[in-house]
């Protein structure tokens, strides 16, 4: 008897939660999403299969979610396995021509495939891509220090576009093309999320980390911050390190015409569910009170 009264507790409440989620679903139809899906929040199989999960049932209820993934730990190890040495500065990989060579390699073909087969697995559907494909990115030198870093200039998103209105998830790879010919860039995986989004003019950008979001000067996460907050934060010093890559990710997504950007911790079961469908929310958002401007599109 015992046993029963708890199954029906617990279906009364899913049945609760998904009253509540209702609004929410109603707001986000049709919405434009894109989840960067960082290399230390893949964690292992069962923290992949739920993250499938979750971004299967978004497109299920009506959300376009579009991914985009990092994998700088299987970079490290196959790196290591190689014996080709990696250096970081200012928290970008200084990639070489062999170093970009592995990073095409890991990122196109190991990561994203393992991805696109766990949303398969879930239910939905899913094509793998990079950067590279219909020049989905076209990048220049983000900093001469740095080798084949790239930054994105040109973008070209209806390739995108085409795959989410068939229902399919786009799962995108940040390794980008250049300018000239026989160029492959490595790209930040968080400045291709915030590229991507702003060129879909997306309504939220979701950037998955292993934090609990930015923290304010008494370590307290901050759950609604404005643009003029977050410079004044990073002005101060209370944003340093990993963090100021990802707030200026936001901010420069913000200006190209994204709603909002949420930067929320991946550790936490179902953090894009809570983000999108709860009150309680999962992170840091970050909105502009600024006019959306449109970005530049190659074609």
């Amino acid at each position: 008897m015992k046993q029963q009264t708890l199954t029906m507790q617990d279906a009364m409440n899913t049945a609760k939660m998904l009253s509540e989620a209702l609004p929410y679903l109603q707001r986000y139809g049709d919405a434009v999403v894109v989840v960067k899906f960082g290399g230390n929040a893949m964690g292992d199989d069962a923290a992949m299969a739920e993250f499938a999960r979750d971004i299967v049932l978004m497109r299920q209820v009506g959300v376009n979610p579009v991914v985009v993934h990092g994998g700088g730990p299987m970079i490290n190890e196959m790196l290591e396995k190689l014996g080709i040495k990696s250096t970081f500065v200012r928290g970008k990989r200084v990639t070489d021509k062999a170093t970009v060579q592995v990073v095409e390699m890991i990122l196109s073909g190991l990561v994203n495939k393992r991805i696109v087969q766990a949303i398969m697995d879930a239910g939905g559907r899913a094509v793998g891509i990079s950067g590279k494909d219909d020049d989905l990115m076209v990048c220049e030198v983000d900093d001469p220090e740095l080798g084949f870093v790239g930054r994105p200039v040109e973008m070209n998103v209806q390739v995108l576009r085409d795959l989410y209105a068939a229902g399919i998830i786009p799962v995108v790879a940040p390794v980008a093309t250049g300018m000239a010919d026989n160029e492959t860039f490595n790209v930040n995986g968080d400045t291709a999320a915030g590229a991507i989004a702003g060129a879909l003019q997306a309504d939220r950008l979701l950037l998955l980390t292993d934090v609990a979001g930015v923290k304010n000067a008494e370590g307290q996460v901050m759950t609604q911050i404005t643009p003029e907050e977050i410079r004044q934060m990073t002005a101060d010093g209370v944003i340093a390190g990993g963090m100021i890559p990802k707030t200026e990710t936001a901010l420069k997504a913000l200006a190209e015409g994204v709603r909002a950007v949420t930067i929320l911790d991946g550790r936490i079961p179902n953090a894009c569910l809570l983000e999108l469908f709860t009150d309680h929310g999962a992170g840091s958002q970050i909105r502009s009170t600024t006019p959306r401007v449109k970005p530049r599109v190659r074609r």
